[in-house]
């Protein structure tokens, strides 16, 4: 029998949302600012998202760029965002937290876990980051996450496909371990193949120029290696539904 597995689109528009969901995917993950690998969306995006969108939306709880070693601070806002996202609709949550030596913070995450009751949460890419992927995903089981997503500590899932691999006959079931990052409709099959993956995560974007006629290019508005002001990159609904159709044909 053919296996059927499910696409998770991260979006970070309503218009992304739309698109992943008419091509065919079976969740969103939702963001703010992707090119920063995904953070905290506001709760306004989330709610209009949720008036669209009949599929769930899983969101992602990341206070800022860089690292995943939080401050009191900043574990304070977490908890206050889970609190508000599941407050307002949110189907499921996204995130991560590590100790300095490259552990899973296990207390950390048996505390923000706890706020994120009774939503299933995913443990995001902060996992490409440990020191030992082995140990760090008997600690997610332990805390009682639903998902890891990971490109098996790679540049990308498919660098990182033996990893997977590894971590996902370790897993037996007790998490589902869902490969992410450069996944793409060239290499989609590949990564399913070699995998042995259920669930796949992908931006299935593409880049569209800006609508402004009037342009000062003198002006960025964030660091330079940011994205170019007068551009956008949106999910593709025809990427969604090729890296679909992929998937339905993949054994």
């Amino acid at each position: 029998m053919a296996q059927s597995f499910l696409m998770e689109v991260c979006v970070d528009s309503v218009e992304s949302a739309v698109n992943a969901e008419r091509g065919g995917a079976g969740r969103l993950e939702l963001c703010s600012s992707l090119l920063e690998g995904g953070l905290t969306p506001s709760l306004g995006l989330l709610q209009v998202i949720k008036q669209y969108i009949k599929i769930p939306v899983y969101v992602m709880v990341r206070p800022r760029g860089g690292d995943f070693l939080y401050s009191d601070q900043e574990v304070e806002v977490m908890r206050k965002d889970i609190e508000l996202m599941k407050s307002h609709g949110a189907d499921g949550l996204v995130l991560g937290a590590l100790t300095e030596d490259g552990r899973v913070d296990s207390e950390l995450c048996m505390e923000l876990m706890a706020a994120a009751r009774p939503l299933p949460v995913t443990f995001h890419r902060a996992f490409d980051m440990v020191h030992d992927p082995a140990v760090a995903l008997e600690a997610l089981i332990s805390l009682g996450f639903q998902r890891v997503l990971t490109s098996g500590c790679d540049s990308s899932a498919l660098e990182g496909l033996p990893l997977i691999k590894r971590l996902t006959d370790q897993a037996k079931g007790r998490i589902i371990v869902m490969p992410g990052g450069g996944v793409t409709e060239r290499n989609l099959q590949r990564i399913l193949e070699g995998s042995g993956a259920q669930e796949f995560h992908c931006s299935a974007r593409s880049s569209r120029d800006s609508a402004m006629k009037f342009r000062n290019t003198c002006v960025m508005m964030g660091a330079a290696f940011s994205a170019p002001e007068y551009g956008l990159k949106v999910a593709d609904i025809s990427k969604v539904r090729t890296l679909n159709a992929i998937a339905k044909n993949t054994l």
